[in-house]
């Protein structure tokens, strides 16, 4: 008597061998080895005869080495998944061996299942404010897959995520499963980093995927808390210039300028502002004074004329900073300009501007001229003049008071006419006092 040890159900993983067992008790020799794969009909997969013929009428199907009468499939596809029946033909002469020997046949059926492992995981979000909306998504496995949800701290530590408000959908997708399931966490006031894992676990083809979700604040260095008129609460507040330049710290904000933070006047900026490692993707809203917000990564500026300071928000769930970014004029040569500049109802302008070196050194040359002459002449009159009014005689010098001193004809007439001007002109002084 011949016994078939099999097994009811085997399992094999998709892309991986599949072991069908059909061993003899005792051993006996074989006189022949049959496998079908039963459907709508028996499909013959292997046929072995001792004597002459070992085929594989699937390719991918071969006698074990473990027993010479199982059966392995590599590489398993979904597709061999099903109904098996092995049939083994046995010579038995019940120990005589006088008597001829008789062919026994024995058969067992067994079934073939092939798991699936996760094909594809995707993670969504939606945010309001500091409550997210994850969904986790797992797709393409068979049997369907487990879905839980795990917070790793900054220092490492991993927690499960309660289930309280977890919701799963199944669904089939031809003979694979799609398993999506769906929380709402709230971050807390504290978190900067925080870092939620989607955990696939399929048993069956003891296969886990982890699909991260690391949500970052944006960061700044050296910040104060401010309350600035825009909000409604304080806000995390600093300079580009307060900035250490260390790249180390997460989702640390970062502002660009073209052509530059310090630019000649009349110049056009573009300011443009960064958060690598923030996630989600900050919102940035830009204004200057008590101006209308601009929203956009990039502000554009035309025509600086002064120094001014523009400030940016950066903000998604975890937190929200400002930054102030200084612009500044590097020259204040008016001569440069091309339009004129008032000083209160004054209007100054280059009139410098369409003459060459070469013209205005000549003007200044020709000016010092002709002040040069112009001084010699007051100078060369004035020495004459003295001539006249002086006598070359070394005489006692006079003190004359026309009040007291009657006018005398022997008086050189030069000298009379000095005095009666001089009289002249103290009488007409005095006049207005009478």
């Amino acid at each position: 008597t011949v016994d078939l040890k099999y097994d009811d159900v085997s399992y094999a993983t998709v892309h991986q061998s599949a072991f069908l067992r059909c061993g003899m008790m005792p051993v006996q020799p074989i006189k022949e080895l049959w496998w079908f794969k039963i459907g709508a009909s028996e499909e013959r997969v292997y046929y072995y005869d001792p004597t002459s013929v070992d085929a594989a009428l699937m390719k991918r199907a071969r006698r074990s080495s473990r027993d010479n009468t199982s059966l392995e499939i590599y590489p398993t596809q979904l597709s061999d998944e099903g109904e098996y029946k092995c049939r083994i033909v046995v010579w038995d002469n019940t120990g005589n061996s006088t008597e001829p020997s008789v062919p026994i046949s024995k058969e067992a059926r067994m079934m073939l299942k092939v798991n699936v492992p996760p094909e594809k995981v995707e993670i969504t979000h939606l945010t309001s404010g500091r409550n997210l909306s994850l969904r986790c998504k797992s797709e393409g496995a068979k049997p369907p897959a487990d879905i839980l949800w795990t917070k790793t701290s900054p220092d490492g530590v991993e927690t499960e995520i309660p289930d309280l408000s977890k919701t799963r959908e199944i669904e089939p997708a031809g003979e694979l499963y799609d398993t999506a399931e769906q929380i709402f966490y709230q971050l807390q006031e504290n978190e900067m980093i925080a870092k939620i894992s989607c955990v696939v676990r399929h048993h069956n083809t003891n296969t886990t995927i982890y699909k991260n979700i690391t949500f970052v604040s944006p960061a700044i260095q050296n910040a104060l808390k401010v309350t600035i008129q825009r909000f409604a609460e304080p806000v995390l507040y600093s300079s580009i210039e307060n900035q250490d330049g260390q790249d180390n710290k997460a989702g640390l904000v970062k502002i660009s300028a073209d052509p530059g933070f310090k630019v000649p006047y009349n110049t056009s900026v573009t300011l443009k502002a960064s958060a690598p490692g923030v996630f989600p993707e900050p919102r940035y809203l830009w204004w200057v004074g008590d101006q209308t917000g601009i929203a956009g990564r990039e502000l554009h500026i035309d025509n600086l004329e002064e120094d001014k300071s523009y400030y940016v928000l950066a903000e998604n769930p975890l937190g929200r900073v400002v930054l102030e970014v200084p612009v500044h004029i590097t020259t204040s040569d008016y001569s440069q300009w091309n339009d004129s500049s008032r000083d209160g109802d004054a209007m100054v302008t280059d009139t410098t501007e369409g003459l060459d070196t070469g013209a205005i050194i000549g003007i200044v040359i020709g000016a010092l001229i002709a002040v040069f002459f112009i001084g010699f002449a007051v100078w060369y009159w004035t020495i004459r003049d003295g001539t006249h009014v002086f006598s070359p005689k070394k005489e006692k010098p006079h003190t004359i008071d026309e009040e007291t001193i009657p006018f005398r004809s022997t008086d050189k007439p030069l000298l009379r006419t000095i005095s009666t001007q001089t009289l002249e002109g103290r009488r007409s002084r005095r006049e207005p006092s009478i």
